[in-house]
């Protein structure tokens, strides 16, 4: 599956509403919340989008000012594009904009019975620091996780772990 990486756009909303519904059965953003993420916040917002101009997959990190540390407050990869390394992929490059921006570290929370992403986050270096009881909406706990972050790293080093 050929696809591309580019900086999400206002016009991306409807699409990002989409995959959220195909890949999520709770705790989804709405359309409000997703143009607040794509025109207003202080975040970056990355799609991996198909040949045939689809939205495969998203990740939007959250900046404070003056912090060191970036947060991954939404991920997903679509559900018929899972297992073909597009989840490594687009961490990988939310990770170096991250680094970009100035972070030194990054943190998220990932839902406690989302084993495959759990995986992911542990094969690409987070570690689970912190167990949040009834974190979701349904009341699933969460772990939350964070990495710190090399400067001088470059996606080709992170892939040779």
């Amino acid at each position: 599956m050929l696809r591309t990486l580019r900086r999400g756009l206002p016009a991306d909303c409807d699409a990002l509403y989409q995959l959220e519904e195909r890949c999520f059965d709770s705790d989804r953003f709405s359309r409000r919340q997703l143009a607040h993420l794509l025109t207003r916040a202080n975040a970056v917002n990355l799609l991996a989008v198909s040949e045939d101009q689809r939205v495969v997959g998203y990740g939007t990190l959250l900046f404070r000012r003056n912090s060191t540390t970036a947060r991954l407050y939404s991920f997903c990869v679509d559900p018929a594009a899972r297992g073909t390394g597009l989840g490594r992929e687009l961490l990988q490059a939310l990770e170096q904009a991250a680094r970009e921006r100035g972070s030194q570290r990054l943190l998220l929370e990932v839902r406690a019975d989302n084993r495959v992403a759990m995986g992911l986050y542990r094969r690409m270096g987070f570690i689970a620091h912190r167990w949040l009881d009834d974190y979701y909406a349904d009341g699933c706990a969460a772990w939350q996780m964070d990495k710190r972050l090399d400067v001088s790293e470059t996606p080709d080093a992170a892939s040779a772990d």
